[in-house]
């Protein structure tokens, strides 16, 4: 799998990129009826992935990485180099979403782009790793659980106030 970031162009994202990345969040309607995040699930459209993007790259120290296995957008992960809150004594980078293709789901694409994001979080001279999970949305809990990372504290998230559990992970011990 390779990481290539998602950097804007003369302040746009790039059209074809955007249509990829579009496709992959039409395949994960289920996460998105979850998290409400489009009005429509069903029917998700270049510029709201294109909006939400530009959402999480507002953020000082985001990134967006996409993830390439044959040449295929198989996935993303959007990360933070730091808690959005501006009052924030949490020390850690964070993990703010990581989306897989549905139809590739259980191929181990998640696994190994979580662990890649852990690797190179690590080798900037991480701790730790943080993410929050939508507690309506127990697979991946369990997912994020079976790689190591343990239940700090559960409340509403910060966008939208929807319960959910805040999880850590030390970057000190890698696991598999």
């Amino acid at each position: 799998m390779i990481l290539e970031p998602l950097v804007p162009v003369d302040g746009a994202l790039p059209g074809p990129v955007l249509t990829e990345v579009a496709a992959l969040y039409a395949t994960n309607r289920a996460f998105f009826e979850l998290s409400g995040d489009f009005p429509d699930p069903a029917r998700i459209t270049v510029e709201q992935v294109a909006a939400a993007l530009a959402d999480e790259l507002a953020h000082d120290g985001a990134q967006v990485l996409l993830a390439r296995s044959a040449g295929r957008l198989v996935g993303l992960t959007a990360t933070l180099d730091h808690h959005p809150a501006p009052d924030s004594d949490d020390p850690d980078p964070w993990i703010g979403l990581l989306l897989i293709d549905a139809t590739a789901h259980r191929a181990g694409y998640g696994r190994t782009l979580a662990t890649l994001t852990e690797d190179r979080f690590r080798a900037a001279g991480r701790d730790g790793v943080r993410l929050a999970v939508l507690d309506a949305n127990p697979a991946a809990l369990a997912f994020w659980t079976s790689r190591g990372y343990e239940e700090l504290r559960r409340g509403p998230d910060l966008e939208h106030g929807r319960p959910c559990t805040v999880l850590r992970k030390s970057l000190n011990r890698r696991a598999s």
